[in-house]
């Protein structure tokens, strides 16, 4: 009975793996990135959950940062303590299971970052905590260590201390920052595998991002997949050479099954190279999508938390022109795009236009393409999907378009065609949510062979026929209602090829809140450039981002002096103030805190130090009675500001403004 029993579980074993196969083939998907270095505030389960209705319009998968509690209270994840306390700096574990539920409801699926490689100690240099799971304790010990952990540092601690590590070494590249894990240990394995299938079975996440796997043998990540049976994971295999990627994703194959797919980090080199040298040509060097047997496993990007800008003292790799249309050639290529969150906040309509036409034509993670034409300042492909062709062009060049083929959509630096023989129609905007009181317009046009051929559209979500009312191509229809627009090209009596798109117009959430403004003076000139560093209210919100926060610009002449700015919308709350920490752009020098701020108020940074740090002197009182910004200049035009104090033309929803004096949340 017992070599039976055997036999059935290696079966299953055996069926989980090759239904999971890490990645699926034919995958029409988008991922979104759904962060960024240090984006405490912007991206709270809370906040990602409000914007469910548009993010998942447009994105099959969201990747968040690891949701475990470090034992930070800021902190991204990457010093995992606990596995199984979901208290994180993003949110408790009730708003995270309601954002993974929201999002399931509506058919996207939560990426969770999974990081094993290393693990944060409780107390001292070999500790773990002891965790209890359906009443099950799980606990790592000091011989779960890598005996080569931190250069031997951590060997000769322990023998200095009365513990044993592991007899085996690392399986893969090590890293100081914390202790590597032995994956080799049955009880480490255990852990992981509880862990996954947890987060699967038990949160509801869709699948895995793996954190520095050139950490530990690819092969761990095989099994601990195959265990959890997980149909999308990602491997960080942080390695420019494709070939090296290559030989990683087949290094997770369990039964001949390949387990988990990979980031295309040769992709993202080719992007920064073609700008970096101003040579568009760069675009098709070998990456991950160039192996007609591997792009099915390849994750594009352009940017990652990783190679952002994130600051002066931490510029880590960007990209900082150009990313506009380097999402434009990504979204038109196979592979599984993932889209970087600030490129999507930024310029969410073009992206948007990008994935449509991507749907239209049906390019999927395995779709094909051909070089179409290139030199330094430009690079085109033709890229060939399920339901027509598309030629993307990107880089400086005038191309007279072939009858056969129509512009859609155009920017900086890039353009697509559709093959028109796809016999579709084009609507040129994408769905949203938009302000009561604002109005959408949204440009049609018809992609066909067929010169005669019209559009035909509803607008209350009925399919539209032959009959419906009727629009030429190159025309546009205006909304200022909610509206479920269905247009259908018209040929010969037929429609063919309906699209849809969904516009909702939402009132504005009205916060009670009151004005106030930063004034400070850097009279000495200690601190120059000035950055200023600010957090506010109850959860310590960062407001100009990380260390050492973004620099001061908008200045404004009173008293003699210059002073720069900035307005805060300060809810009347009674325990929400901003803090501050005026710096360099280094963050090398500082000043020392200033803290409580709930109304107007006037600083001067001095030359003097206390403490290492610059003193500031409060002289809201000696210059209080100036003019600064009220509620009566804010009221003006009925002009909007971002809470950094900058004039802004567009809201976009789920963020917070400043306007009549108040402060609003754009629904």
């Amino acid at each position: 009975m017992k070599k039976i029993f055997t036999s059935l579980i290696l079966a299953a074993t055996a069926l989980t793996a090759a239904d999971a196969q890490g990645w699926p083939a034919n995958y029409e998907g988008v991922m979104l990135q759904g962060f960024y270095w240090d984006s405490y505030s912007a991206t709270k389960w809370s906040k990602l959950e409000s914007q469910a209705e548009e993010i998942s319009n447009y994105f099959s998968l969201l990747w968040v940062p690891q949701s475990a509690f470090t034992g930070s209270s800021t902190s991204m994840g990457y010093d995992p303590l606990y596995y199984f306390d979901q208290h994180s700096s993003f949110g408790t574990e009730e708003q995270l299971r309601s954002m993974i539920n929201t999002y399931k409801e509506k058919g996207t699926g939560i990426i969770a970052d999974v990081v094993v490689n290393h693990r944060k100690n409780l107390s001292n240099w070999v500790d773990f905590p002891a965790e209890t799971y359906k009443g099950v304790t799980y606990q790592m010990q000091s011989t779960d260590i890598v005996r080569n952990d931190d250069g031997g540092k951590t060997l000769t601690w322990a023998n200095n201390n009365g513990y044993s590590l592991s007899s085996n070494n690392d399986e893969g590249e090590g890293w100081d920052g914390m202790r590597d894990l032995d994956h080799k240990s049955e009880n480490v394995q255990n852990c992981v595998k509880v862990y996954t299938k947890y987060l699967l079975e038990d949160l509801g996440y869709t699948g895995f991002r793996y954190d520095m796997v050139k950490g530990f043998n690819a092969s761990r990540v095989g099994d601990y997949n195959a265990n959890a049976g997980v149909k999308f994971s990602v491997g960080e295999y942080w390695d420019g050479n494709s070939t090296n990627v290559k030989k990683w994703i087949d290094g997770t194959k369990v039964n001949g099954a390949i387990q988990s797919a990979a980031f295309d980090f040769a992709f993202r080199y080719t992007c920064r190279d073609a700008v970096n040298n101003n040579n568009w040509s760069n675009l098709k060097n070998n990456s991950g999508i160039s192996d007609v047997n591997y792009r099915q496993y390849s994750v594009t990007f352009v940017e990652n938390h990783d190679t952002e800008y994130r600051s002066a003292t931490a510029s880590q790799d960007p990209i900082r022109k150009d990313t506009v249309a380097l999402n434009a050639w990504m979204l038109a290529m196979p592979g599984t795009p993932c889209v970087f969150l600030k490129h999507w906040t930024d310029c969410k309509e073009e992206i948007k236009n990008m994935i449509e036409v991507r749907r239209l034509v049906g390019i999927n993670n395995q779709s094909t393409y051909a070089e179409w034409m290139s030199g330094t300042a430009y690079v085109g492909r033709t890229v060939t999907g399920t339901k027509g062709t598309l030629r993307v062009m990107c880089g400086n060049y005038t191309y007279n378009v072939s009858n056969t083929y129509q512009e859609v959509i155009s920017g900086k630096n890039y353009k697509y065609y559709v093959l028109k023989s796809i016999e579709a129609p084009w609507i040129g905007k994408g769905s949203g949510v938009y302000n009561v009181g604002e109005s959408v317009d949204v440009p049609l046009l018809a992609i066909s062979e067929d010169p005669n051929a019209k559009l035909v559209y509803t607008t209350d979500g009925s399919e539209p026929t032959a009959s419906s009312p009727s629009i030429e191509s190159g025309s546009e229809l205006s909304f200022a209602v909610t509206t479920t627009l269905k247009v259908g090209l018209l040929s010969n009596g037929v429609v063919k090829n309906v699209q849809t798109r969904t516009y909702t117009f939402k009132e504005v959430e009205v916060i009670d809140s009151h004005p106030a403004t930063l004034h400070v003076c850097n009279q000495s000139g200690s601190l120059n450039p000035l950055f200023i560093y600010i957090w506010a209210g109850p959860d310590n919100e960062q407001l100009n981002g990380g260390w050492p926060g973004a620099q001061a610009k908008e200045t404004v002449e009173e008293g003699g002096l210059t002073w720069f700015v900035q307005t805060f919308a300060i809810p009347n709350t009674g325990d929400y103030a901003v803090n501050f920490v005026f710096t360099n752009s280094a963050g090398n020098q500082q000043s020392e805190d200033v803290t409580g701020m709930t109304k107007d108020a006037y600083y001067i940074i001095n030359s003097t130090k206390n403490g290492g740090k610059f003193t500031v002197s409060d002289v809201t009182s000696q210059y209080a009675g100036l003019r600064g910004i009220t509620e009566d200049d804010a009221d003006q035009d009925n002009a909007i500001y971002d809470l950094q104090g900058r004039r802004v033309n567009e809201m976009k929803a789920g963020q917070l403004y400043i306007r009549g004096g108040q402060k609003i949340m754009f629904r």
